[in-house]
């Protein structure tokens, strides 16, 4: 089931990827990537519930993260940026999944996609994000 979920994340954010840089509609890029070689190894209902809840909510689960960036949302390069996205949407979508794991989850994401050092970034700007959103179970794991 892991390896199912992070292979779902890989395509989400791919597809989270394409939706910024060519600008097509959610549902071709959904379907190009169901048509994707290694789909049949992911969980295709996460990476859908991934994908489509990250584009629809795309603008207010920046508005999570901004705050907590040295620069825009708009400067950061289209792979940290559909990192945190899928990282944002977890935390505040997907409770049965541990804070850890989705902080985990984008690191790896980050140290196998994006720049040198990127997955320092993704990791503080997540572990800030969970303090607020994840508060409850942060504590519950500290008691």
């Amino acid at each position: 089931m892991k390896a199912a979920r992070r292979r779902s994340r890989e395509l989400a954010l791919q597809s989270l990827y394409q939706w910024q840089i060519g600008g097509n509609q959610a549902a071709d890029i959904a379907r190009q990537a169901a048509e994707e070689q290694g789909f049949a190894k992911a969980d295709a209902e996460y990476f859908a519930r991934l994908f489509h809840g990250t584009v629809a909510q795309a603008q207010s689960l920046e508005a999570e993260f901004a705050p907590l960036l040295d620069r825009k949302p708009s400067e950061l390069s289209p792979i940290e940026r559909a990192i945190l996205l899928l990282g944002a949407f977890e935390l505040k979508h997907a409770p049965d999944v541990p804070y850890r794991a989705v902080i985990n989850e984008a690191v790896e994401l980050a140290k196998a996609y994006g720049g040198t050092d990127g997955y320092k970034f993704v990791n503080g700007v997540l572990d800030k994000l969970a303090r607020r959103l994840r508060a409850d179970e942060r504590a519950t794991e500290r008691a």
